[in-house]
């Protein structure tokens, strides 16, 4: 349980603050509290809905893989993304405080700006994750605990297991792994 408060509640931070840059930086959004409210939907958002349109879109571009060409396939593929993008922007848009003005402006330029911080995320969600959970043993007491994330463990990592084609993301499976 307590891994998945970390990374629920770093996921969120890092949303909150995703939010931040792209109203104080984009034109066409705005919004004040709205940012907080709009960092659990888009933390909602990212964790359950975006594996399931990734993997829905990943389907239907299999399908038609035979049909394109390399080119034409890499353009479908980065398409389905953006698409992807466009709509966890536009569901926290609509289910939060936020406001946008003008289609590029309010919804391109930031579904953009979503895609950059998914990119980013990716590469430091382990160092995030790791220093949360030191913070979160520090805060319960539970000073001699050490994390499996954590560069100070000294147990070898596990061997690769079998792979599951579940629809699930490696991080909802780690999730529902500790959750028991």
């Amino acid at each position: 349980m307590k891994n998945w408060i970390v990374r629920f509640g770093t996921l969120l931070i890092f949303n909150i603050a995703v939010l931040l840059l792209i109203v104080l930086l984009v034109p066409g959004v705005h919004g004040a509290w709205g940012v907080l409210w709009g960092g659990v939907i888009l933390t909602l958002a990212t964790v359950w809905l975006k594996p399931a349109l990734n993997k829905w879109f990943a389907g239907r571009a299999a399908k038609k893989a035979g049909e394109l060409s390399k080119l034409g396939l890499k353009v479908v593929t980065y398409l389905s993304v953006f698409v992807v993008s466009l709509v966890v922007w536009i569901l926290t848009v609509l289910l939060s405080s936020l406001g946008v003005d003008g289609w590029f402006w309010g919804y391109v330029l930031p579904a953009i700006a979503l895609l950059i911080a998914w990119a980013i995320y990716d590469g430091v969600d382990d160092q995030l994750e790791a220093h949360a959970s030191r913070l979160y043993d520090s805060a319960t007491g539970n000073k001699g605990a050490v994390d499996a994330a954590s560069p100070a463990s000294t147990t070898p990592p596990a061997a690769p297991t079998k792979v599951v084609d579940d629809g699930l993301t490696p991080e909802q499976r780690k999730m529902f792994e500790e959750l028991g």
